[in-house]
């Protein structure tokens, strides 16, 4: 894979994982998203207040069309594992944004995910 490809890959898949903590923060925001229907009805309503909801379905937008564009590039069995860096991203993300602590496993897993998608990268 040519590297300008990986990265119009990586900025997709960096775009969701922004996404993914957008709708993190617009959920914490609002508190959870259970209780009686009331409150869910209530918090859902709330929640399109949250202008990291907006931000964070806005992420989603732009990564789908900068995926297309990848995709447009490389075979998909060959794009699609990188989406597994997502994974790596919001760990690392929400560690230092949310104070989401990974523990040894997650750290564990994280090391194979990556060693997995080095070797589709450079197939």
């Amino acid at each position: 894979m040519r590297l300008s490809d990986f990265s119009i890959l990586s900025c997709g898949v960096l775009l969701n994982a922004l996404a993914q903590l957008g709708l993190k923060a617009a959920t914490d925001a609002t508190g959870p998203l259970v209780g009686a229907e009331g409150v869910v009805l209530r918090r859902s309503l709330e929640l399109l207040t949250v202008p990291w909801l907006w931000a964070a379905l806005a992420c989603y937008g732009v990564s789908v069309v900068v995926w297309l564009f990848g995709l447009s590039r490389v075979p998909v069995s060959q794009a699609y594992p990188l989406l597994s860096l997502g994974y790596v991203l919001n760990v690392g993300l929400a560690w230092w944004l949310l104070g989401e602590m990974p523990n040894a496993q997650r750290v564990l897993g994280i090391a194979v995910i990556v060693f997995g998608v080095v070797l589709v990268a450079r197939s």
